[in-house]
Order: C-alpha cells, then sequence, then structure tokens
C-alpha cells in the first residue's frame, strides 16, 4: 500500500533512492515555438553520475528557504516525490516551479505521478500561486505526462531555469 508524508529536511538525501530506470525512444525538441518528436534510444539504468553530488545541495537550499517536499512511500521505500519551489517566478511572480519530480520505474502508470502533481497543484493554490512553471526532461513519455495533465509550453521561460536546463521542455499548468 502506497502511503505518503511530507518530508524532513534529513530525508532529502533519500529521493536518489528511486529508480529512475527507463527506456527512452524518442525525445521532444522545441523549434520555432512547436514541439518535434525525434527518434532517439537512451536506456537510463539510474541516476546520471554526479547528479545527487550535484543537486542535492539545490534539493536542501529549496527546502531551507520553506520549498514543500512530499514523497510516496511502499513500506519505507520511496516510490515517488515532488518538490515545489517557495519563490514565485514568472512575468508576474505568480508561479511555483515544479522543482524535481520523479516515480519509480516499478510505480510508473499507476497514477502515482498524477498524484504527485495534484498534491503539488493543490499546495501552489494554498500559498497563493496562479499557476505552476515546470522545467522537463524531453523525454517522449515525460512530456506527454504533462501535456496529458493540461500543461502548455510556456510563452516566458524563466531565464534562469532555461539558462540551468536549456534543453528541457518549460511549460506552465494554470490552476
Amino acid at each position: 500500500m502506497i502511503t505518503g508524508r511530507a518530508l524532513k529536511r534529513e530525508e532529502v538525501e533519500q529521493v536518489w533512492q528511486i529508480d529512475r530506470s527507463e527506456v527512452i525512444a524518442s525525445v521532444y525538441y522545441l523549434e520555432a515555438g512547436r514541439l518535434i518528436l525525434r527518434q532517439e534510444y537512451y536506456e537510463m539504468t539510474g541516476w546520471p553520475p554526479g547528479e545527487a553530488a550535484t543537486y542535492t545541495p539545490l534539493l536542501l537550499d529549496c527546502f531551507d528557504r520553506g520549498g514543500w517536499f512530499y514523497g510516496l512511500f511502499d513500506e519505507s521505500f520511496f516510490v515517488g516525490v515532488v518538490v515545489l519551489e517557495s519563490r514565485f517566478i514568472g512575468r508576474n511572480r505568480d508561479l511555483l516551479q515544479v522543482k524535481f519530480m520523479h516515480v519509480s520505474s516499478a510505480c510508473r502508470g499507476q497514477g502515482v505521478g498524477r498524484r504527485l502533481f495534484n498534491l503539488a497543484a493543490a499546495k501552489a493554490r494554498l500559498l497563493g500561486a496562479k499557476g505552476l512553471y515546470i522545467s522537463a526532461t524531453p523525454s517522449e513519455h515525460t512530456i506527454n505526462f504533462y501535456l496529458h495533465l493540461g500543461c502548455v509550453l510556456t510563452n516566458d521561460p524563466d531565464p534562469e531555469l532555461l539558462k540551468l536546463e536549456p534543453d528541457d521542455i518549460h511549460l506552465e499548468y494554470a490552476l
């Protein structure tokens, strides 16, 4: 049975336990304001080397600023996590970023990602956000997931996030 709860600071580093493995057959590119799907093959067997070392300090900084961290567990094992940044961004400073969201390979396609996304949207509403901002890995499954939820390409990418993740697809979700 999958249960969920807000994470404590000392649990943040455990998000790397999530099984990120995935076979990617196609990747989206943004060209002239349109999504273009291209066949590319990648076999992700886990987190890229150095990813935990690079991103753990960023996640801890987010936590210390008041970011919202929510984990889903099967027994004591992480099966999914969502992180909502506390700083408002966007032209009108009314969007909150979904900073980190991952679902373990074995739990994909079971509504876990939708559940995490909906929880983040509800939390963002409570905090007064008008929408969510997502900088998403451009794999076909990831982008299709967000599009299916109602996310759209942003017309106004956040310059800082675009610089940090230039290959990501930048999306917004109206609350």
